[in-house]
């Protein structure tokens, strides 16, 4: 059996609430699968609440205090931690920032913009500032760091989602930002699929009709969990799990897919746009 490792409450909300959810369960005498017990949750999920790693649905925090006689105190506080997670991204976004952290694997197409998980600095501040133009800086900041932050899934010892996306030809040379900062943008792109932590595929510019032409969708499989879509717009966001629909977007995407260049001539003309831009070349 490996050393259990200790959790560190200090580094934030959701790390102290599953702190205190170990040392209650502890005290109690219980392992987590004997406090899961009458439950719909598992073990594991269990465990990665205590790591401050996953959310505490409120069924489970009223199953929890009952079990622990702890009188309401952890369904009281799984709301503080949810507002904590959530902090820097609309309200609407918070399954969405769950199910990232524990998909098998996220398919995204967003025609409109470079998906906010590939997003640099300067891109996500970019639109921040155009979508606020008023905000103050500590706002734009804390947007724009929950918005990088997503992107540690990523990181090399990170259990990385299997994730594709599916990005415009368009998008290379939208002028979303001076030329430097678009070559760093799609150079970034590049880096990652490098790196093999993401595939990528353009769609040309010409290409003609296409599914979800409408408008971007991020399909997310997991585990452990049937299938979800989400679907944003300025102001709102949607997220299906009704399996008959989610079924539709995901043929879609596979059609969409189809439709796209191949992976390595995707990767080749991003990174041939990286070097035009940054060179001042304008494209054909």
């Amino acid at each position: 059996m490996g050393q259990r490792k200790d959790i560190d409450g200090s580094t934030g909300v959701p790390t102290f609430y599953g702190s205190e959810l170990r040392w209650k369960r502890e005290e109690a005498g219980l392992t987590l699968q004997q406090l899961v017990e009458g439950s719909f949750y598992g073990p594991s999920h269990l465990s990665e609440i205590e790591r401050g790693t996953r959310r505490m649905p409120a069924e489970l925090a009223e199953h929890v205090d009952r079990v622990l006689g702890t009188d309401g105190f952890f369904r009281r506080r799984c709301e503080d931690v949810r507002r904590a997670k959530r902090r820097g991204h609309a309200s609407y976004f918070e399954r969405v920032l769950e199910a990232e952290r524990h998909a098998k694997s996220i398919e995204e197409w967003c025609p409109t913009l470079i998906p906010g998980l590939l997003q640099t600095d300067a891109y996500a501040r970019a639109l921040v500032r155009a979508a606020m133009p008023l905000a103050q800086e500590e706002e734009v900041e804390e947007k724009v760091s929950a918005r990088l932050a997503r992107a540690r899934l990523f990181e090399d010892n990170h259990k990385t989602p299997m994730y594709w996306a599916i990005l415009s030809e368009v998008l290379l040379r939208q002028p979303v930002l001076p030329p430097e900062r678009t070559a760093e943008q799609l150079e970034h792109i590049a880096a990652l699929a490098h790196r093999r932590r993401i595939v990528p595929q353009v769609l040309p510019w010409n290409c003609g009709p296409h599914p979800l032409m409408m408008g971007m969708a991020k399909v997310m499989t997991f585990f452990d969990a049937p299938p979800l879509v989400y679907l944003e717009s300025q102001h709102s966001g949607d997220t299906i799990d009704d399996s008959a629909l989610v079924e539709e977007y995901r043929r879609s995407y596979d059609l969409l897919r189809a439709a796209a260049l191949p992976p390595e001539a995707s990767l080749a003309l991003i990174q041939q746009t990286a070097e035009d831009v940054r060179n001042g070349k304008q494209r054909d």
